[in-house]
């Protein structure tokens, strides 16, 4: 298991011009919170907290757009960090805040700690010991505090994940799917591919089975699935967004329509292939040529962002407020 951890450390730390970068361009003031709390942000928009469960205890950030009224129901956006990254970090890279502000939504960021895993991965992949249920029991007691203690809409959930945090987000779908209303992993490996921290090396270089061992009831309808996927990551391979959209589309019988190709600009091109159930939505898979594993249209001058991409924050809400007036049809 050291030498797994060892290894999956190796792979995922940023090549040092990044991370050079990424110092150097960092902005004064108090740390990292003064990356993600703006001086124009008040305190009560960008709000520290910690869940407990009977597994243990997360700490999480919250973005609140301005001007929240108590009688006003809002979506929410649970953001799940990738390894090497917290909360700071991910809303930094996403610039989601921005979008939440603009399109008046909540974003709620757990943070992993470096007791429950050293690089801060999130072990969705520990199935068999459970330590992956039990911290997806945490995460999800994360998001009852919040919907208790902010008017949130709660048929307006929405999970989205990088790398690790995919694969948990994922995770979080399959086991209570009437909890959400859209998925959207961005490099990330299908859950129940791996059970350990070798097989989930293994399955990041594309060595997987491609056949995730998960007992999903057939014709369970999950929520609707966005898988955002570099088609040049050395970090996980393509291979895993397939097996990803494949779980899902399986699962009911979808069936895959023509791919159509995506450009903007001299943004990368993107392979965009979607999966219905008659005329409804099972899943889509986004493959962007030459994107790295980086957060695709991500913030300049930070690890795993790659400004040159399509912007994923805006294609993962994009993709939500769709799956929102499917469930509301005017």
């Amino acid at each position: 298991m050291r030498a797994g951890t060892r290894a999956i450390q190796k792979s995922l730390k940023p090549p040092p011009s990044v991370r050079k970068t990424s110092a150097a361009k960092r902005p004064a003031g108090s740390g990292k919170a003064a990356q993600e709390a703006p001086s124009a942000v008040r305190p009560d928009q960008w709000l520290s907290g910690k869940a407990t469960s009977v597994g243990g205890m997360r700490r999480f950030r919250l973005y609140r757009p301005p001007g929240m009224s108590s009688d006003e129901k809002l979506p929410l956006l649970v953001m799940l960090h990738g390894c090497l990254q917290d909360a700071q970090a991910l809303a930094a890279v996403s610039g989601m805040n921005r979008i939440a502000a603009r399109q008046r939504f909540m974003v709620l960021y757990p943070e992993q700690d470096r007791v429950s895993n050293a690089q801060r991965c999130w072990n969705w992949f520990d199935t068999r010991s459970g330590r992956a249920q039990t911290e997806a029991g945490i995460l999800e007691a994360a998001i009852d505090q919040t919907c208790r203690a902010h008017p949130v809409d709660k048929s307006r959930v929405v999970l989205a994940g990088l790398s690790a945090g995919a694969g948990m987000a994922a995770l979080l779908a399959i086991r209570r799917p009437e909890r959400y209303c859209a998925v959207a992993m961005h490099s990330g490996i299908a859950p129940g591919v791996a059970h350990s921290s070798a097989t989930a090396l293994q399955a990041m270089r594309g060595g997987g089975s491609g056949k995730p061992a998960l007992s999903i009831t057939p014709g369970t309808r999950l929520p609707v699935l966005l898988v955002i996927q570099g088609g040049a990551d050395s970090v996980v391979r393509s291979s895993n967004a397939e097996a990803a959209v494949q779980l899902w589309a399986s699962n009911v019988g979808a069936l895959a329509v023509l791919p159509r190709t995506v450009q903007r600009g001299s943004r990368y091109a993107a392979t965009v292939t979607d999966y219905y159930l008659g005329d409804r939505l099972v899943a889509s898979l986004c493959l962007i040529d030459r994107l790295g594993h980086s957060w695709s249209g991500g913030a300049a001058g930070h690890a795993y962002s790659d400004v040159r991409g399509p912007d994923a924050s805006r294609m993962i809400w994009a993709f939500a407020t769709k799956q929102f007036a499917a469930q509301h049809p005017p």
